[in-house]
């Protein structure tokens, strides 16, 4: 695994890239815009997302790079200005070549596939360049539309996993989806 991102990734029409410090103001007002979506399902999201939060956030993704535990960027517009949204690989176990993808898009860039083509994306990434093996996506369960882009993107449906996720302080059920290199075209 690598340190730092030699270049954004692109693909489908998106800029995957990590967060720098003029992005804070716009990851805020993302995220407060999207307190009633993504906030259902990832309590970070809320009303109140300040600057400082976001700083904060970027400070933690920086960070989690230069150890190699996480790659956690920003979805933005294919020219990398327009922030769209999140995306990141954690929970990584590199002995079994396995990780954790999760991703979100603000409320006013939601049903556009976005999320779609940035988890294609981020997926090849993982797959050709950090060599894994198998990616999985946790949702909450009842959390359809992250579960349609699962589906979309071929991830095979495991199974619902009890008291997987703590959404809002309580442990939720959540639906277990994996790729492997062959769903996204890449033999490894």
């Amino acid at each position: 695994m690598l340190g730092e991102l030699p270049e954004p990734l692109r693909g489908e029409g998106v800029c995957l890239r990590p967060f720098v410090p003029t992005d804070a103001a716009a990851f805020a007002r993302a995220a407060r815009e999207s307190a009633s979506s993504v906030g259902r399902w990832m309590s970070w999201c809320h009303e109140d997302f300040s600057i400082g939060e976001a700083r904060a956030w970027f400070a933690i993704c920086a960070a989690e790079l230069a150890a190699c535990s996480a790659v956690e960027l920003g979805i933005f517009a294919e020219e990398g200005g327009e922030m769209l949204g999140g995306i990141g690989l954690n929970h990584l176990i590199a002995e079994h070549k396995l990780c954790n993808l999760g991703y979100w898009v603000r409320a006013l860039r939601q049903r556009e596939g976005i999320a779609t083509r940035a988890v294609r994306t981020m997926a090849g990434f993982g797959f050709a360049e950090l060599g894994l093996m198998r990616i999985e996506i946790v949702v909450a369960e009842g959390n359809v539309s992250s579960a349609g882009v699962a589906r979309k993107v071929g991830a095979l449906y495991e199974g619902l996993a009890r008291n997987r996720l703590v959404v809002g302080g309580v442990s939720v059920p959540a639906w277990i989806f994996s790729m492997v290199p062959d769903s996204v075209g890449l033999s490894r």
